[in-house]
Parts: structure tokens; C-alpha cells; sequence
């Protein structure tokens, strides 16, 4: 019973004495304006953050976001191929790719899959 008590002060003292350590060593000494301020996607940060920023960013993102999820939704429909009917399965598949395509026609007429003026 002892030895298991001096065991668990010992290892907790050697924890503690590597905390402070490292705690004292990672200490620096010069703070730099430019390395303790947030990094942000290349622009300046010391800048107005009022820059206006472009909707194609946003835009493009979510259009990938619809065609990943399109992915995965579509790889499973591959993989219930040989155990569901035949009909209904095939009514599904292009009622989705309809609406995807349709969803697509309708970002290419607005204008948004065309990325310069």
C-alpha cells in the first residue's frame, strides 16, 4: 500500500516538475506585432476590416457543397440496385438527377457558374 503511494507522489512530482519546465521554456521573450496577430487568408490584418468581399467565394462553396451531397446520396441508390424494385428504384433515381439537373440549368442562366465577367 505504501509503494503504490510513493509511486503516484513520484510520478505526479516529475509531472509537475515537467509542467513548470516546460512552462518557463516556452517563455518568449520578444512579442512581435506581426506573429502574435491572426492570420487571415492573406490579407492584411492591421487593414479596415470593412473590405468588401466577392459572393462568388460563397457561392462557388455552396454549389460544391450541393454536388458532394449529390455524391453521397447518389452512391448508395448504386449500391441497393440488386435489392429493391426495379420501377420504383428507377423512378427515384431520376426524379433526384432531374431535380439536380434542374438545379443545375437554373445556377448556368443566372450567371453563377461562370466565375469571370
Amino acid at each position: 500500500m505504501f509503494s503504490i503511494i510513493l509511486i503516484a507522489l513520484i510520478i505526479m512530482m516529475i509531472s509537475f516538475i515537467v509542467m513548470i519546465l516546460a512552462s518557463i521554456l516556452s517563455k518568449k521573450t520578444l512579442i512581435d506585432r506581426e506573429k502574435s496577430s491572426p492570420f487571415e487568408c492573406g490579407f492584411d490584418p492591421k487593414s479596415s476590416s470593412r473590405l468588401p468581399f466577392s459572393l462568388r467565394f460563397f457561392l462557388i462553396t455552396i454549389i460544391f457543397l450541393i454536388f458532394d451531397v449529390e455524391i453521397a446520396l447518389i452512391l448508395p441508390m448504386i449500391i441497393i440496385f440488386k435489392f429493391s424494385n426495379m420501377l420504383i428504384w428507377m423512378s427515384t433515381s431520376i426524379i433526384f438527377i432531374l431535380i439536380l439537373l434542374g438545379g443545375l440549368y437554373h445556377e448556368w442562366n443566372q450567371g453563377m457558374l461562370n466565375w469571370s465577367n
